[in-house]
């Protein structure tokens, strides 16, 4: 693509060079042609690793080093026997962490692609929506609020336009863009009349010819500094990292001691060598780091699959634990199928001026107006479509409008104001249509009788008693001569005309009800804030089970008044805040904080976004702007309040899932160590061989912590309460089962091998074999009782998740075939084991499960549940 210094072009000679109409934009024929020449208007992301190269990223593991490093050492010294089994681990473990990590890396694959920006476009003069990678050079696409520039572009109008380009520039204060012509000379951020794409459109709205796309964007020419960035490491993730690397160091020093130990003690440096690598590369939990960040993403995509995107993988940790959930009303509790209920004018004559002002104001658009009225697919805000619907149900266009008086400015809707404006030239004048909020048109009014005002606010009790959505429209008229064409934003519009009031009708949405009881009886308390009429929001409260007394209730203005002492005495008490304000929303969550609870805050507009970032868990609507989508946890597909709880539910799952897999993973850890440690200093033989060690190894860590990823959580994971802030990393029975309990049955395995060398007839290699077969027994078994670390195994089903059923069967495939296949005998040093020694190791590993069901068994009559 040719290069031009667009910022000091004319529009006519940029528009002369794209080949595109200033008013009109390309056609559909056109825009297709070019997308042909041009390509994806898309920036290259990061490359998904192959499979083979997510395999061959296994062998970069430490621990999988040192088996290579002792595969080697062992084929040096001709110890083909241990070498054989030592690469055979290498393979396999390879495999393992190759099947978790393949899956974690295709489920945030998944959650990448799934929201698709979407950009406002003029074609053939209509409004579209289209994905933004469908642009192209020639382009006319509309700014507004809120919304990320989809491509660089030459400015063709600005109504107030701000935008942020903090993204390119690193300046924070947005640039006041306008469409005069610059100098050749001027820097990037001082080029007032171009928009880049990945900035932020902070206010008012504007147009503008899109003259790059893609690569061919400033933001294109250092794509490096946008390519797909690595997922930082979850809270979670971190602190499990450094356990892991703790135990490792100390297990990393035993296996040196055990080495050191044997060498002194006389014996083979080949057998102590591989033995030492062997009991390193066993009890270091290599595995562990990767299971968390698998049970994540397997998590994040079944949120995705209900309908809510998790942004980063550190969010789903907190949902877990969210006690207070603050929603909004229209979209989250309703269903944003507004439709007009009823027109109320001062002047019966005037339910069509009103509609007027409605369609005038209301920032959709009809997507394709050559058709039929009936197949016309309406795009905008809920409140918008239906006021632009209602006039074209009686024969009220936009078009038609237009074609007698000229839009010069719009005053666009903001949270502070309540209000928004548009500004049309007619012959002599110009007129400003007003819709706001009934209050505030009602201030800014003039000329109402006493009695009028009254009729008007007895109407909108009756209304929004109803659960109705009430807007007010009015209209001023202004001297066309005299009128601030540039400044039009600094209007005073005190003293409208006030026309009446529109009601609006959102229905609220099905198994809303339902969520919010289900996340009530989790313990979890859901609030209403929003900035509708505080009875439209008791309506809407009742309806869905929120019941409460007036006092219950509270408005914006009186949550002013309050101090922060009076606001936390009634904190818990109000169900319903109505006619907030950001600011409003930014007190509400620092005042649940303060009382040391965990609050998820739901949020649509470019105001919503510190409110969203200040919360625990920001939660973003699917359809509301990408500032908004951009700061949130959550973004709700779908705008649906029952996936909130859905999603708390799953994080519950994961963070329970977490646990389960640390709890299995590092039960075993100091089992070898303790074994052969003690072995050589009371001058005994090595209870286990090297290849006995790494073959329990891949059969009890390997498909087994795999498969505790893919629990889906117990029936009871939503009847608990939330943990709160700060959740322990592992919980007092975790501790428990892993050291007392974990280091007490290694002590016995231990006294088994003493008392079979000492007071039988057993040779080394059955000895050998017990132990051996003990070691994974014993981890096949109790890895049902990890299946559920709150409940008892008896109040469960232990085989109900069939990935682990079918990996317990499968590992013990892999067990008995050193035992009873005469040529894995040879290679692992093994004999069959005869019925008394299955029911001996049997009997261990099912007391190792009643010691375990055990401490389950007191702390859930101790707690109820098992708490950290």
């Amino acid at each position: 693509m040719e290069e031009h210094e667009w910022h000091a072009l004319s529009l006519e000679e940029t528009a002369r060079i794209l080949e595109t109409d200033i008013q009109k934009g390309l056609s559909e024929d056109e825009a297709k042609g070019k997308r042909k020449q041009y390509g994806k208007n898309a920036l290259p992301e990061e490359q998904i690793p192959s499979r083979l190269r997510i395999f061959l990223g296994q062998l970069k593991s430490p621990l999988v080093l040192i088996l290579v490093f002792a595969g080697i050492i062992t084929l040096f010294l001709r110890d083909y026997t241990d070498s054989v089994v030592i690469w055979s681990a290498v393979l396999l473990n390879s495999l393992v962490g190759y099947v978790q990590e393949y899956r974690a890396t295709k489920a945030l694959t998944e959650l990448k692609k799934a929201l698709k920006v979407k950009a406002l476009v003029l074609r053939n003069g209509n409004e579209k929506e289209i994905p933004q990678e469908d642009l192209v050079p020639g382009d006319l696409i509309l700014l507004k609020p809120g919304k990320k520039v989809p491509a660089d572009a030459r400015i063709v109008q600005a109504w107030e336009l701000k935008i942020q380009e903090a993204v390119l520039t690193g300046e924070w204060i947005a640039s006041r863009k306008a469409s005069s012509i610059l100098s050749k000379d001027a820097q990037l951020a001082d080029r007032e009349n171009m928009a880049f794409m990945g900035s932020i459109v902070e206010e008012g709205e504007g147009r503008a010819i899109v003259v790059g796309t893609g690569l061919h964007t400033e933001i294109g020419k250092v794509a490096s500094l946008v390519k797909g960035i690595k997922e930082a490491e979850t809270p979670y993730q971190a602190r499990l990292g450094r356990f892991s690397r703790i135990i490792g160091r100390i297990i990393a020093l035993l296996a040196l001691a055990i080495f050191l130990e044997g060498i002194l003690a006389g014996r083979m440096f080949s057998e102590m060598f591989t033995v030492a690598v062997a009991v390193a590369v066993g009890a270091i939990p290599e595995g562990l780091p990767v299971a968390i960040t698998a049970t994540l993403a397997i998590g994040m995509r079944r949120m995705l699959r209900e309908g809510g995107l998790v942004r980063n993988l550190a969010s789903t940790e907190t949902l877990g634990s969210t006690s207070v959930i603050a929603t909004d009303k229209t979209l989250t509790l309703t269903e944003g199928t507004m439709a007009v209920e009823e027109i109320f004018t001062l002047n019966p004559a005037e339910k069509e001026l009103a509609l007027t002002i409605g369609a005038l104001t209301s920032e959709a658009f009809v997507e394709n107006p050559e058709t039929a009225l009936e197949k016309r697919v309406v795009k905008g805000r809920p409140t918008d479509k239906a006021l632009l619907q209602a006039a074209m149900d009686v024969g009220i266009t936009r078009a038609e409008l237009e074609k007698t008086m000229a839009l010069v400015g719009t005053i666009p809707f903001e949270s502070e104001k309540k209000y928004s404006a548009a500004f049309y030239k007619t012959a002599d004048a110009v007129r400003a249509s007003v819709l706001g909020a009934p209050e505030i048109m009602l201030s800014l009014s003039s000329g109402l009788s006493r009695q009028e005002v009254e009729t008007i606010e007895q109407k909108l009790r009756e209304t929004a008693s109803k659960g109705l959505r009430v807007i007010a429209v009015g209209e001023k008229i202004f001297n066309a001569s005299t009128f601030p064409y540039q400044d039009h934003t600094t209007i005073e519009l005190n003293g409208i005309r006030l026309v009446g009031i529109i009601s609006l009708k959102d229905p609220v949405r099905k198994g809303v009800k339902e969520a919010i009881q289900n996340a009530k009886q989790a313990g979890i308390k859901t609030i209403i804030v929003t900035g509708d009429h505080v009875l439209t929001a008791a309506a809407v409260a009742k309806e869905l089970g929120i019941d409460g007394h007036p006092h219950e209730f509270i408005e914006g203005k009186d949550l002013e008044k309050l101090s922060d002492e009076d606001f936390a005495k009634k904190l818990d008490e109000l169900k319903v805040y109505a006619r907030v304000e950001p600011s409003h929303k930014l007190r509400i969550i620092e005042a649940w904080q303060k009382k040391g609870e965990i609050i998820a805050m739901t949020g649509d507009g470019i105001n919503d976004a510190p409110a969203l970032k200040r919360a625990d868990i920001g939660i973003a609507l699917g359809s509301g702007t990408d500032v908004a989508k951009e700061v949130g946890d959550l973004v709700l597909i779908g705008d649906k309040f029952s996936i909130i709880p859905l999603a708390i539910k799953e994080g519950r799952v994961i963070i329970d899932n977490i646990r389960k897999v640390i709890t299995y993973m590092l039960s075993g850890s100091f089992t070898e160590t303790i074994l052969i440690g003690t072995s050589i200093l009371m001058g005994l033989p090595l209870p286990v061989t090297a290849a006995q060690i790494l073959w329990v190894n891949l059969v009890e860590d390997g498909l087994p912590g795999i498969a505790l990823t893919f629990e889906k959580g117990e029936k009871d994971v939503m009847k608990r309460k939330p943990e709160g802030k700060n959740i322990a990393l592992m919980t007092a029975p975790m501790k428990i089962i892993i050291f007392a309990i974990g280091i007490l049955t290694d002590l016995m395995l231990l006294g088994i091998f003493v008392f079979l060398h000492f007071f039988t007839d057993y040779s080394l290699e059955h000895i050998r074999t017990i132990v051996f077969v003990g070691l994974a027994v014993n981890s096949l078994l109790y890895v049902f009782s990890c299946k559920n670390l709150h409940q008892n195994i008896w109040k469960y089903n232990p085989f109900s998740n069939h990935y682990l059923t079918g990996s317990v069967a499968l590992a013990f495939l892999l067990l008995l075939t050193p035992i009873y296949i005469p040529f894995m005998q040879n290679l692992f040093g093994t004999v069959p084991l005869a019925l008394q020694d299955w029911i001996m190791l049997l009997g261990l590993a099912f007391l190792n499960v009643f010691l375990i069901e055990a401490v389950k068994l007191f702390f859930v009559r101790k707690d109820g549940i098992l708490k950290a």
